[in-house]
C-alpha cells in the first residue's frame, strides 16, 4: 500500500540508492534517484518530492552546495532535506543543519531509523489509525449486501440502517420507533421473508475473519516495531551501563600479593643475583642509548631531507606562478587574429594545475568582456576555447598526482599528462556560475551575444622541450602552463 508520499535520493553510489530505496518502498514511498546534485537540481524543476536524501561526497558539485542551491530556490526551499553520507561528528550535524537540513542519516542505516525519521517529518500515517473497523455498520452492511447483487439481503441491511437511524434520533418524531430484531419482520408490517440466509451468514462471518485476520496483522506489526525499538533501547542502555561498571571495576590484585611471604634467605646469593642482574642490564641500557641516537640522527636527517624537498617544490611552483605571471602580462586584451585564422579580438587567461578551467579567473574575464561588448552594442559571439596542458607530475600518498619537485628530471616524472582534466565530463568543465553567466547573457541580450564553449584539447600553441635527464620538471611546467590555458575569440555577427 502506498502512501502517495515521493521521496528523491541524491547518491553517485548505485549500491547506497538502491539499500535506502527498497527501505523506502518498505513503508509506501515512491522513490525516484539521482546520480548527481546537478541532476537532482534539474529534476526539482519538474517534480517536488516530499523529502531529499542527499550524499556528500560526489563529482561536480558536492552535498553541501546542492544544499545551499535547493534552500535558496523558494520553490523547493521548504523540502524536508536529509543528509545520507558517511560523514559523521557533532560539527559536521551542525554544518548541515546551518546550511538548511534536517539531520544526517548514517550510510550503515537501519529499518529503524528510517521508520523513525519518516514518522518524524509526518511522511507516514499516526500509528493510532491504523485501525480497521472490527463490525461494518449497518450502512456498509447494505451497499455490500448491494454490491453483491442480492436484493433481499439488500433490503435486511438497509431496514436495519434505517431502523438504527431512527433510534438515533429519536426526537424527530417524538416516540422511539419500534425496531424489529434481526431476522423478524418489524411490527404492524406483512408477514415478509427478512431473515439471514446461510449465504449472508457466510459473507458476514467472511468479513469478520477478514477483519479479524488485518487487526492482528497491524496488531502484530505494531508490537513488533515497538519490541524492536524497546530491545534497541535497553540493549544501547545496558551496553553503556555494562562498560561503565567494567571502568569501576578495580583492577585484581597484583600475583605478587597473592603469594607469602618466603622464608628469610642468606645475603649473599641475594648479592650475587643482584651483580649478576646489574651487568646485562648496564649492557642493554648502552645498546638502547646507542639505538636512541641513532634514531634521533635519522629523523633528524629525515626532517632535513623533507625540508629540503618542500624548499624546491615551493621554488618550481614559484617558477611556474612567475613564468605564467610573465605570459600572461605580455598576452593582449584584445586585437590580434583568431585561432581559426579571422579577424577577431583574442585574450588569454591560464589555467593553474587542478582547477576548473571554465571558473575562478575565467570567469571574470569573460564577464569584463561580455561587459565591455554590451556597452559598445555588440551583436555576435565569444568563443570561449581550452586547451590543456600536460605536466610533469609526482604521485602523492593517497591524494592522486601533484606538480613535480623543480630539479627532478621529466625523464624520472611519475606521470606526464593532465589527469584532473581528462576526469572531467563536458558539464563538470564549467562551472555552475559559468553556466549560469551564459544563460543569464543571452537571455539579458536577447540573442544578440552568444558564448560557445569550445574544448580544443591537447592542441600546443608552445612546443615542449625534449623529454631527457637534462630537462627539468620547472622547465617543462613553464611551458605546460603556458599551454594549459582558456582562449577568449570575439567574433561579430551578421
Amino acid at each position: 500500500m502506498t502512501t502517495g508520499k515521493r521521496a528523491l535520493i541524491v547518491d553517485d553510489s548505485r549500491s547506497a540508492r538502491v539499500i535506502l530505496s527498497r527501505m523506502l518502498e518498505q513503508h509506501g514511498l515512491t522513490v525516484d534517484t539521482a546520480e548527481s546534485a546537478e541532476q537532482a537540481l534539474e529534476y526539482l524543476q519538474r517534480i517536488r518530492p516530499d523529502v531529499i536524501f542527499m550524499d556528500h561526497l560526489m563529482p561536480g558539485m558536492d552535498g553541501f552546495q546542492a544544499v545551499q542551491a535547493i534552500k535558496a530556490d523558494a520553490l523547493t526551499a521548504t523540502i524536508p532535506l536529509m543528509m545520507y553520507t558517511s560523514q559523521e561528528g557533532e560539527l559536521y550535524v551542525s554544518q548541515a543543519r546551518a546550511l538548511g537540513a534536517v539531520g544526517v542519516l548514517p550510510k550503515t542505516v537501519r529499518p529503524v531509523d528510517v521508520s523513525r525519521i519518516l514518522y518524524q517529518l509526518h511522511l507516514l500515517p499516526d500509528r493510532r489509525t491504523q485501525r480497521s473497523a472490527l463490525f461494518p455498520g449497518p450502512a456498509a452492511a447494505a451497499a455490500y449486501a448491494a454490491e453483491n447483487g442480492n436484493g433481499h439481503e439488500a433490503s435486511i441491511a438497509a431496514a436495519l440502517a434505517a431502523g438504527q437511524g431512527e433510534a438515533a434520533d429519536p426526537s424527530a418524531t417524538g416516540t422511539r420507533p419500534a425496531v424489529a430484531p434481526l431476522g423478524l419482520p418489524a411490527p404492524g408490517e406483512a408477514a415478509q421473508a427478512m431473515s439471514f440466509t446461510p449465504a449472508v451468514a457466510q459473507e458476514l462471518q467472511a468479513g469478520l475473519r477478514q477483519s479479524m485476520q488485518q487487526l492482528v496483522k497491524d496488531q502484530l506489526s505494531e508490537q513488533r516495531r515497538f519490541m524492536l525499538a524497546t530491545f534497541e533501547a535497553f540493549a544501547r542502555r545496558m551496553g553503556g551501563e555494562l562498560r561503565d561498571g567494567i571502568a569501576k571495576i578495580p583492577p585484581p590484585p597484583s600475583p605478587e600479593s597473592l603469594i607469602a611471604p618466603s622464608p628469610p634467605r642468606q645475603w649473599w646469593p641475594v648479592v650475587m643475583t643482584a651483580l649478576l642482574a646489574v651487568i646485562p642490564t648496564i649492557v642493554l641500557g648502552y645498546m638502547m642509548w646507542q639505538t636512541a641516537m641513532t634514531n634521533e640522527r635519522l629523523a633528524r636527517e629525515l626532517v632535513e631531507t623533507r625540508a629540503v624537498a618542500e624548499r624546491a617544490k615551493a621554488d618550481a611552483i614559484a617558477a611556474t606562478a612567475r613564468a605564467t605571471a610573465t605570459v600572461a602580462s605580455t598576452e593582449p586584451m584584445g586585437g590580434g587574429a583568431g585561432a581559426d585564422g579571422s579577424d577577431a579580438a583574442v585574450a588569454i587567461e591560464y589555467v593553474p594545475y587542478g582547477e576548473t578551467p571554465f571558473s575562478g579567473s575565467r570567469l571574470e574575464r569573460l564577464r569584463a568582456i561580455a561587459a565591455a561588448l554590451e556597452d559598445k552594442q555588440f551583436k555576435g559571439s565569444i568563443r570561449v576555447e581550452s586547451f590543456v596542458g600536460d605536466f610533469c607530475l609526482a604521485e602523492a600518498s593517497g591524494e592522486g598526482f601533484a606538480i613535480a619537485a623543480g630539479d627532478t628530471p621529466v625523464a624520472k616524472c611519475d606521470l606526464v599528462g593532465n589527469p584532473f582534466d581528462d576526469s572531467l565530463s563536458t558539464a563538470q568543465r564549467q562551472s555552475l556560475d559559468f553556466a549560469n553567466y551564459s544563460a543569464m547573457l543571452r537571455k539579458r541580450t536577447g540573442g544578440s551575444i552568444r558564448i560557445d564553449v569550445v574544448n580544443a584539447g591537447r592542441r600546443q600553441p608552445i612546443g615542449y622541450p625534449e623529454q631527457n635527464d637534462k630537462t627539468t620538471a620547472s622547465a617543462w611546467n613553464v611551458v605546460a602552463a603556458q599551454n594549459n590555458r582558456v582562449e577568449f575569440h570575439v567574433t561579430p555577427g551578421a
